[in-house]
Order: C-alpha cells, then structure tokens, then sequence
C-alpha cells in the first residue's frame, strides 16, 4: 500500500456523526451495545455451525463464513468511532486510514462475492437436489470461498493503490465517521478522473456482476418452485433470508457507490452508512436464525452449552462478575 506520490497531509480529521457532546454519549452507547450484540451474534452463529454435526454442509459453511466476515468488516469500523465519540480529537493517520480503507474495501467486496456464490449453492438445492451433495461438496466449497477472499484482495490491492497514488496536501477534514473513499478522493489535490473511472468499473466488477449472478440464479430457482406442485412456501422460505440479506447490502452498497455525485448527502450518507457497517452485521445472525429452524436450535443448543460451562468453573458467577 505504498503511495506513489508524496501527500503532505499526515493525518485526517474525522468530523463524525455529531459535534454536540450530549449526542455522542448517546451514541457510544448505542454502538458498543450493537457492536457486542455482533461479536455475540456472530460468534454463536459460527460455534454452532462448528459443533452441530447436522449443519455440516455447503450451506452452513458459507454462512459460518459470512458471520466472520460480519465481524472482521465492522470491527474496521465500530471500534476507532467508538473511540472517536469519546474525544474532542477525532483524527486518523495517513498510515491508519490507508489500512482503514483497504480492509473495509476488502472485507466488503469478499462479502458481495460470497453472496453470489451463496446464491449459487440455493440454486443448486433447488433446482438440482440429487446432484446438490456431489456438486457443492466441502471440497468444492472451500476452493469457491478462497476464491472470493482472494479476488476481492487482489481488487482493493489495486483500489487502494490507486487511491493512495493521489497527493493530498490539504485541506484534511472528512465530514464522516471513517475514511469514506468518495470523501477521501475529494480531499485530494491530483486529477481523480482515471480513479473515478477505475472506481466505477471496480464497482460494475464487484457489484452488479455477483447482482447479475444472483439474480440469474433466483430467476432459475422461482421458475423451479413454480413447478412444483407442493411444498411452495418451503422451498422459498429456504432462501429468503439469503435474499433479505442481499437486497440490505446491496442496496445499501449501490446508493453509495453507483450513483452521480449531485446526488449525494452527507446526512443521508452518514445514516445509509451507519446501516451497512453497524446495523447490517448486527441483524444478519438474526436473520438467518429466524427464518431457519436448524440454525435457531443449534444456537440455542451452542449457547446452553456454553452457560453450563460457565456455571461449572469452580469459581461462582457473582465472584466473577465482581471480579468484571
């Protein structure tokens, strides 16, 4: 992530969601309370996943997959604003906005692609169920979920390269709670036109291609339910929690990113973003266990599991939480 031209700018200073001190504090509450209900979410999700032998197949493996992303995406976010709403200062280095936003693009365009391949494996359910175990074996999964880790990479690699090819000699004031990349290109003293060009057609690569893929294979699956005389409701209850998530994300990802610059806001920019880095992680382990069965009591039975553990270490609970 090394910038080709030389910036004078050595920090960025982050004006956040709020200046009145008030409103912070309602805030910070508001987000730690959200971001340990992710952690929380998410974590259960993947240990039941883990220790319920009964979802040890492709599905399952993607959407284990999913809950880690969950929590390395808004971890590059939620903390440092955490943070941020508890000081005057709300700045970031150079060096640590340049991670910032390489991580944040990487995570985020690992997600959209894993959609889109989680789409596939509905597909394949459906529309091929005598073929499903061959065809989307752990084999074959595990190679299409390195697959998406490592293309995204290789995109944000030459995202953020480019990004930070840009000089930035001031000013250095970002009206956001992160290193946003549209705000970040608008500090920057270079001629942006080739990486607006680049960022748009990373944005027709990682988002309307997965997009087109999805929607091909929901197309596939309605055609294939539409068949079927019985069972309707089943079968497409399998899958839509997969297609509420999709349609928050990429909603949400194409308002920010796809769209002419007159039509941005920084107060409706602030909120939409706010959704997808603190809200969208939050619900997805919700959405996923409400709208399956399997998975609602495997995360009962994980978390039971762990509240006997807790209560059988020799010290009490109450001597704990007065340790806490």
């Amino acid at each position: 992530m090394y910038a080709g031209n030389q910036s004078t700018v050595t920090e960025f200073i982050l004006l956040g969601l709020s200046e009145d001190p008030l409103v912070q504090i309602v805030l910070f509450h508001m987000f730690l309370v959200a971001y340990i209900t992710t952690l929380a979410g998410n974590l259960l999700l993947i240990l039941a996943v883990r220790t319920d032998k009964r979802l040890h197949n492709s599905m399952y493996l993607f959407l284990a997959n999913l809950s880690f992303l969950d929590i390395c995406y808004t971890s590059v976010i939620v903390p440092k604003m955490l943070v941020d709403l508890l000081y005057l200062k709300k700045s970031i280095s150079y060096i640590g906005c340049a991670f910032q936003v390489f991580f944040y693009l990487f995570l985020g365009e690992t997600e959209c692609i894993l959609l889109a391949l989680m789409a596939y494996d509905r597909y394949v359910a459906i529309c091929h169920p005598l073929r499903y175990n061959m065809m989307m074996n752990t084999t074959v999964c595990l190679w299409m979920i390195s697959t998406s880790w490592w293309t995204a990479c290789m995109i944000s690699s030459v995202d953020i390269y480019f990004v930070l090819s840009l000089t930035y000699c001031g000013p250095n004031t970002i009206n956001h709670f992160f290193c946003e990349v549209p705000l970040l290109m608008q500090l920057s003293c270079s001629d942006t036109s080739s990486v607006n060009i680049l960022k748009l057609m990373g944005s027709a690569i990682l988002l309307f291609i997965p997009f087109l893929l999805i929607l091909i294979s929901y197309f596939r699956i309605m055609v294939a339910i539409a068949r079927i005389p019985t069972g309707k409701y089943k079968s497409f209850s399998a899958c839509s929690s997969h297609l509420v998530a999709v349609i928050i994300l990429y909603g949400t990802a194409m308002f920010m990113y796809v769209r002419p610059e007159h039509f941005a806001k920084e107060g409706t920019d602030k909120l939409v973003a706010v959704f997808y880095t603190v809200i969208t992680p939050m619900i997805n382990p919700l959405i996923y266990s409400l709208r399956n069965k399997d998975v609602h009591r495997a995360m009962k039975r994980a978390l039971r599991a762990g509240q006997m553990e807790l209560s059988s270490l020799p010290i009490s609970r109450h001597k704990f939480a007065m340790l806490l």
